[in-house]
């Protein structure tokens, strides 16, 4: 989890405001850290009355990210570690199916995302109903889920995976005997993981792809979905940048094409991203992955420089603001809620993963 000092429940208005501006100042105007201050001071001392415990994803816009949060960091390293402590209410600054996997984690708490809409473009490019159909189509190949996807989704899969840890999920299931892997939904994830592993690929239901790794001991058979943030990223923009700023290391995630991830320095995870920024000494960082976690990083490590000429925002992301935790904790909305079967079923593969050695 990234140590990100969190502002005192107790603080005074002035005391959070002055705290804001020497975290954020440069990062984003004083007139917004101004605006937004009032807003955190209300959230701590509410969130403090309510028994309540802020989760704030890496993607969080800045303002947010250092204010109010009592955990920042990946989305199922958050979720464990809400569920081991004693607040009653877990509010999820993150997208919904975070939010879910929270509740399937923290069944006896109540579990909130300050906005309905925010969606992911990856949890919804995959049903249950495609599962099943991949199920049937591909017998006996063990069904691997990326952690960014609903919990019906996950109750039908047999694993669990981060994008941490994809390549060691899908490892353990070739070393158990298993010739192929059904690996859902990223396909760039699934195609840089098959990679990593000396795995073939192929994307499900293309005959022609399929063809052509025939006789391959190991294969990841991948869904065809991408990030939408991700996706965006070229090695055109990797060659810009290493133009533009010399002597920089460029960290991408693994939602990011195969291209890119030849063409960058490092590839990893949200947490593997901040862990060597913090850790590894360089000239300056570019992060090829949402944007905010970029300004994120720039407050957190004044000492080092970061590329900050992003654009690409995820609008999901983007759905969640300090207004909107607020909200959610004074009207106790949106609530997560799933079936007792539906969390029983998704937690068994997030705990094979985690059983994993």
């Amino acid at each position: 989890m990234s140590e990100v000092p969190t502002l005192e429940s107790n603080a005074t208005l002035d005391q959070t405001r002055e705290r804001m501006r020497a975290t954020l100042q440069g990062i984003i105007p004083d007139f917004e850290i101004d605006l937004k201050a009032e807003i955190a001071h209300h959230i701590n001392a509410l969130k403090k009355e309510m028994n309540a415990v802020i989760l704030g994803h890496n993607y969080m816009e800045p303002a947010l990210y250092h204010s109010v949060p009592d955990f920042v960091g990946d989305s199922l390293q958050l979720s464990s570690i809400s569920a081991n402590t004693d607040a009653e209410i877990i509010v999820f600054c993150g997208v919904w199916f975070m939010g879910e996997t929270a509740k399937v984690l923290s069944p006896d708490k109540t579990v909130l995302v300050p906005s309905r809409e925010a969606g992911c473009s990856l949890a919804a490019g995959i049903q249950v109903s495609d599962v099943r159909a991949l199920k049937l189509r591909y017998p006996g190949a063990p069904v691997v889920t990326y952690v960014n996807t609903y919990a019906e989704v996950k109750a039908e899969s047999d694993y669990c995976c981060t994008s941490g840890n994809a390549d060691k999920v899908l490892k353990h299931l070739f070393g158990l005997g298993h010739d192929r892997v059904i690996f859902l939904p990223d396909e760039y994830l699934a195609r840089n993981s098959a990679k990593e592993v000396g795995a073939a690929y192929f994307t499900a239901f293309k005959d022609d792809e399929e063809d052509r790794v025939k006789g391959a001991a190991h294969t990841v058979i991948g869904w065809n979905v991408r990030c939408e943030v991700h996706e965006l990223f070229t090695v055109q923009d990797v060659e810009n940048v290493r133009r533009q700023y010399p002597g920089v290391v460029i960290l991408a995630h693994p939602e990011c094409s195969p291209g890119v991830i030849a063409a960058a320095d490092v590839s990893g995870s949200t947490k593997v991203m901040v862990d060597y920024v913090e850790q590894v000494a360089a000239p300056r960082y570019a992060l090829f992955t949402e944007c905010s976690m970029g300004d994120n990083l720039a407050a957190q490590f004044p000492h080092r420089e970061m590329v900050r000429n992003c654009s690409l925002r995820c609008q999901h992301m983007n759905q969640i603001t300090l207004e909107d935790t607020l909200e959610a904790l004074q009207k106790i909305q949106y609530k997560v809620e799933l079936a007792p079967d539906i969390i029983a079923r998704a937690k068994a593969p997030i705990d094979h993963m985690l059983a994993i050695r």
